[in-house]
């Protein structure tokens, strides 16, 4: 594969989150409204716009790896996986309403991202530099994810 081609390739799974992440995301549900959230919640608009740009980076670092690798089988293999944990998680936490099998799936999803970043470092420091803050949103995200099912165990 060509690396134009390539580098589309790997721009299509942050895509295909992203979209199905936002037709499955209803933060004006009455079911989300009412959860208990800790303090550190961030603002709803925060997601959105961390989210844009981690989408971005995880498509050129990807890109980037897939280019360099002299076998790209590997860390396709596994960032194909993360993006369908990456699309999983909305759907089970909004959809499914269930918290504590979503931060299960959080956490997976930090595990699936932190791999990423070691197999990007192998190929291209820079591509890995630009995949750490995703391991660190996931991180977040586990964290918060399993704050929220605390709160609200019912």
């Amino acid at each position: 594969m060509r690396s134009p081609r390539i580098r589309l390739a790997a721009a299509a799974g942050p895509l295909a989150a992203a979209v199905l992440g936002g037709l499955a995301t209803d933060p004006g549900s009455s079911w989300f409204r009412s959860l208990d959230k800790p303090a550190w919640y961030p603002p709803p608009q925060t997601f959105g716009i961390v989210w844009t740009g981690l989408y971005a980076g995880t498509a050129w670092a990807a890109g980037e790896v897939l280019v360099r690798s002299p076998d790209r089988r590997p860390f396709a293999r596994a960032y194909a996986l993360n993006m369908v944990l990456n699309a999983g998680w909305t759907p089970v936490f909004f959809r499914a309403h269930r918290p504590w099998a979503a931060a299960a799936e959080a956490a997976v999803l930090t595990v699936s991202t932190a791999d990423l970043v070691r197999r990007a470092r192998r190929v291209s420091r820079p591509a890995a530099a630009v995949l750490a803050p995703y391991a660190a949103w996931t991180a977040f995200a586990t964290a918060l994810s399993t704050a929220i099912a605390r709160r609200n165990r019912g």
